[in-house]
């Protein structure tokens, strides 16, 4: 592959994002750059790093977007990489599910709960916490000093028909927003208790506590003991609280401290969450380091990751090296706050001996990283030899496409496409086919239907850009098709009619038997190794797919009525036809007029509707009863 390196009066020497792009047109690798002329000229014309070369080596081409300045760069670069996924920048992952307390703030009466994975929309999240058990403990103190709902919707809905709140309500942890008509709850009263917890656990405790203690006093003032005493209570639960949240700094600050542990191929960070002085979340992160990346550069890419995925940013943020672009890094981050903030190294006092704690749990996190990927990652590769070495490859396949094809009878014919990286189910690629063109139960058809169209897509789209919608645009290193020589024979044949070249086999169920194009007989692969774990994995993946697929598209097919294929009858007006007629047989025999009649239609659509009843009438076959059942009556034996 020869890379075409643009004429240096070409670049522009202005701020921007660039790509490198392959000779397929994929995107391998996404930067950023103050002056794009001076950062594309150190790729060529000195040494490079030896992954740095390989991206090179790798590259065909490489074009470039200006932007308005250093800031509109980094944003850009941050979206390039999220859109592309490039497979040399490095890539972050979080190194476990951490949960969450979060407030669902979208619903009427919100609750707490513990959340993991991915965020939702109208949730407000607190945290990470290192364990479920502590936001527990969080729970239990704070509901007796702001008694907002807990349980599940289901239960609350099921309280709420009762007309009888449930037992947190008689002890005073929750204020029965369930059966506001008996606790007395209104929607504005619960909402002010919902935000003092949300001020909370934001480390906002100061004017929640200073309340507490002035309507305690107020309480008493009145001669009201009973409220005081109940006021008293909630303050000392909420001291509790306070103290389970340990104090490490002298001042109430608000700021994050990021920690790492690294080595040539891998990094780990730590963020430890620090607000009023408390640490209030912690979360860590793991890096594939891919990119030849310095530690100051590591630690702004990082630091531009992290605050790309959270809306909340403090004044101060602790770094382990101060980064690379630090000032345009400052920029934006005081523009996503509003205020100004500050990245700095910790040199002395409390915030040093703080980050070093972090440090120490980054390094923690790494070593039981490392433990895990040595035996997870060795184990892997060694399947992936020995599959190469039992299937004659030149060398380990990397990408496998395994297809399955899954009816029936004659109805809902569909096929399944998985692909596994690295020896791992890459589940984004995974696409589903509905067989069209083959008439009747043929399986070897609608085997060579579903390669036929995704391998001459392959051929498609390989003179294309990603931008112009490619799917199926990587070639696989390894093809196995579920069956034996009768459906291998189609994929050799679809490619060979293609110009590809892959190597392909066919996995039988039967003895678990390899088949080859070009040999008569069957490989057995021996029972207990890991290349035959890595097919079976492979095929019974593949056939999950397919029949996951093909069970919804049958109970699609046996829920779907006439009415779904008249025009301008959708979900509103079908409801609403089968509430006022009962049934749809009945709804057949009504007049244009009747039908009409009906909320929501009028003479025109009731007229398309009574046609469109008429021409999906079915045949009527021969009536055959049920034993037992005579003229719809039961006749007891």
């Amino acid at each position: 592959m020869s890379f075409t390196r643009p004429p240096a009066g070409d670049i522009p020497d202005l701020a921007g994002a660039y790509l490198f792009r392959d000779g397929e047109g994929r995107v391998i690798y996404v930067g950023k750059a103050r002056s794009l002329r001076k950062r594309l000229a150190n790729y060529w014309g000195k040494p490079l790093h030896a992954r740095t070369e390989a991206m090179v080596q790798s590259a065909e081409s490489v074009e470039w977007i200006v932007a308005s300045g250093e800031v509109d760069a980094l944003m850009l670069e941050y979206n390039l990489i999220q859109r592309h996924r490039p497979r040399f920048n490095i890539r972050y992952r979080d190194d476990k599910s951490y949960p969450y307390l979060a407030l669902t703030v979208g619903e009427e009466w919100p609750r707490a709960q513990v959340l993991r994975g991915a965020k939702r929309k109208r949730v407000r999240y607190f945290g990470p916490y290192g364990h479920a058990w502590a936001i527990r403990d969080t729970l239990d103190a704070l509901t007796r000093v702001f008694p907002v709902r807990t349980c599940s919707n289901a239960f609350f809905d099921q309280r709420a028909r009762a007309k009888r709140p449930c037992l947190y309500f008689d002890i005073g942890r929750c204020s029965g927003p369930c059966v506001p008509e008996v606790s007395g709850v209104t929607h504005e009263s619960y909402r002010a208790d919902v935000d003092s917890l949300a001020d909370f656990l934001s480390g906002r405790t100061k004017p929640v506590m200073q309340r507490l203690d002035a309507e305690m006093h107020a309480a008493a003032d009145r001669k009201e003991y009973e409220q005081a005493a109940k006021l008293r209570d909630q303050l000392v639960a909420a001291r509790r609280a306070l103290e389970a949240q340990e104090m490490v700094l002298d001042r109430p600050e608000d700021i994050d401290v990021i920690g790492i542990a690294e080595d040539d191929l891998e990094a780990a960070f730590q963020v430890f969450m620090v607000r009023g002085g408390r640490v209030l979340g912690r979360k860590g992160w793991v890096v594939d380091r891919v990119e030849d990346l310095s530690r100051p550069e590591l630690v702004a890419s990082f630091v531009r990751q992290l605050y790309m995925e959270r809306d909340e940013v403090p004044p101060r943020v602790l770094v382990p090296a101060e980064p690379d672009d630090r000032d345009v890094l400052e920029e934006w981050l005081g523009e996503r706050r509003g205020t100004k903030v500050r990245i700095g190294v910790p040199e002395r006092g409390a915030k040093r001996r703080l980050h070093e704690v972090v440090t120490r749990n980054a390094e923690e996190s790494f070593h039981r990283h490392k433990l895990r990927r040595a035996s997870d990652f060795g184990a892997r590769s060694r399947a992936l030899t020995e599959l190469a070495d039992r299937l004659g490859l030149d060398q380990a396949p990397l990408r496998i496409e395994c297809y399955d094809i899954s009816n029936l009878g004659p109805a809902d014919k569909v096929g399944s496409m998985v692909v596994f990286e690295d020896g791992l189910p890459k589940r984004s690629d995974y696409r589903r086919f509905r067989i069209k063109g083959v008439v009747g139960q043929d399986d070897f058809a609608s085997m060579e239907e579903m390669l036929r169209r995704r391998f001459t897509r392959l051929v498609e789209e390989r003179g294309t850009r990603p931008e112009a919608g490619r799917r199926f645009s990587y070639p696989p290193a390894l093809v196995v098709v579920d069956g034996g020589r009768g459906q291998l024979s189609m994929a050799s044949k679809v490619l060979g009619e293609l110009g590809l070249q892959i190597p392909h086999v066919g996995l039988a169920k039967r003895l678990e038997e390899v088949y080859f194009p070009d040999h008569p007989d069957p490989l057995t692969i021996p029972r207990g190794s890991e290349a035959l774990f890595v097919l079976q994995h492979l095929r019974d993946e593949a056939h999950r797919f397919a029949i996951t697929y093909h069970r919804q598209t049958r109970a699609k097919r046996a829920l779907r009525s006439p009415l779904d294929d008249v025009p301008g009858v959708g979900p509103a007006r079908k409801k609403a036809l089968l509430k006022r007629f009962g049934s749809l047989a009945r709804l057949r025999r009504a007049e244009i007029e009747q039908i009409a009649e009906t909320p929501g239609i009028g003479p025109d659509l009731a007229a398309a509707i009574h046609e469109g009843l008429h021409d999906a009438e079915p045949e009527r076959g021969p009536l055959i009863r049920e034993p037992g059942l005579i003229s719809g009556r039961t006749v007891n034996a």
